[in-house]
């Protein structure tokens, strides 16, 4: 099965985060080149000035087509299960291939290669684009550049490519998924030991805000307008983190942080409760830092390219999910559904796997995809 030797091959390239995705990117780009496909490739520094890639391929002519999009990057590996083999030594036991990003979502992309591969030597009416971005674990980096500055991307949103986001589903239809939105709020102070006047506490500043954001809390949690029964749970969430970072009872804190982390629905205007939180520090006299702010994805459940994946994923009903997808950068094309194999529930876990059965499935699956787009 190829999937299985492409999982096994991408799953060996320590590509968390943190690290450069280079190497990985170099095999995505051979391999594609050996079955075919033009490519587009962008390289960035990420904030921490570490070098990163996302490929574009395509193969075909035309408009319109297959748009698939996956990420190469993996969270860290830390702790693992077994000192029998490392996070990066895929390694098959039974019926599952173990290994960080085995499930997500490298045994997605090696779905698609080998679905891709089995249409090597025909030739495709309506192109594939193939795109696989850097650092989708930590706040779509790549996939913002590819939406910034990819031709091949202009390409799919002109031609109006049906797309697919290829996270783990199970292979079911994914039409709708929640935002990601979060900012910072730092309070200064002055450090000195607690016994003498000279310190100033960093938390006085921060209670006031705090305040404020439990009020923002309670009306996200209980206002019908921050809700959508679409999805469980129906609230954006609006989780609340403190630290002062002090190391012992008796220093003044110098700093105090709140940080804030909401997932947006359809329908919902994030940048309100941006705004509001951003002038409740002004008013408390606290620093204010965006962090990242990533779209919800919808298309409509009844539409027409919604029930074309369902009659090809063999399942009646799409449904939403409530974590996000590089698919937030990606708004301006008009269908675009998260649809892939393994299970979510195996992303980011100690022990990490993907099923032999998904790897079969994804691969007959999105050659189905590729049939009834490219062919």
């Amino acid at each position: 099965m190829d999937a299985l030797k492409y999982t096994k091959e991408l799953v060996a390239f320590e590509s968390t985060s943190c690290y450069s995705n280079l190497e990985v990117s170099d095999y995505v780009e051979s391999t594609l080149k050996e079955l075919g496909f033009d490519i587009e490739r962008l390289e960035f520094n990420d904030p921490n000035g570490i070098r990163k890639a996302n490929i574009i391929g395509r193969k075909g002519t035309g408009k319109g087509g297959l748009a698939y999009f996956a990420h190469t990057d993996v969270v860290p590996a830390d702790p693992w299960f077994t000192d029998e083999f490392t996070p990066f030594t895929p390694t098959l036991k039974e019926d599952k291939l173990y290994g960080r990003g085995s499930c997500d979502m490298k045994g997605s992309i090696a779905c698609m290669l080998s679905a891709a591969k089995q249409y090597a030597d025909r030739p495709l009416k309506q192109p594939l684009y193939i795109t696989c971005t850097a650092d989708e674990e930590v706040g779509y980096h790549g996939a913002r550049n590819v939406a910034e500055k990819s031709s091949m991307y202009q390409e799919m949103i002109e031609g109006e490519s049906h797309g697919i986001i290829g996270e783990p589903t199970r292979l079911e239809v994914v039409y709708a998924h929640k935002g990601t939105y979060g900012f910072q709020v730092i309070s200064h102070g002055r450090a000195a030991h607690s016994s003498l006047s000279t310190g100033i506490n960093a938390n006085l500043a921060m209670i006031p805000f705090l305040v404020e954001m439990k009020a923002l809390y309670e009306e996200c949690m209980s206002d019908p307008r921050w809700q959508n029964q679409e999805f469980d749970p129906p609230t954006n969430g609006w989780n609340i983190g403190i630290n002062d970072r002090t190391a012992a009872v008796n220093i003044t804190p110098p700093q105090s942080i709140c940080t804030v982390y909401f997932r947006p629905m359809p329908g919902q205007d994030p940048e309100e409760l941006v705004t509001r939180a951003r002038s409740a520090a002004e008013k408390c006299g606290v620093e204010f830092q965006f962090k990242c702010g990533g779209q919800p994805v919808y298309t409509d459940p009844h539409s027409p390219f919604v029930n074309e994946v369902l009659k090809i994923a063999g399942t009646e009903r799409a449904k939403t999910v409530s974590y996000g997808t590089d698919g937030s950068m990606f708004h301006e094309l008009k269908n675009i559904v998260v649809f892939g194999p393994g299970d979510i529930g195996q992303a980011h876990t100690h022990d990490e796997f993907i099923e032999l059965g998904q790897l079969e499935q994804g691969t007959h699956k999105f050659g189905a995809l590729i049939e009834h787009y490219c062919l």
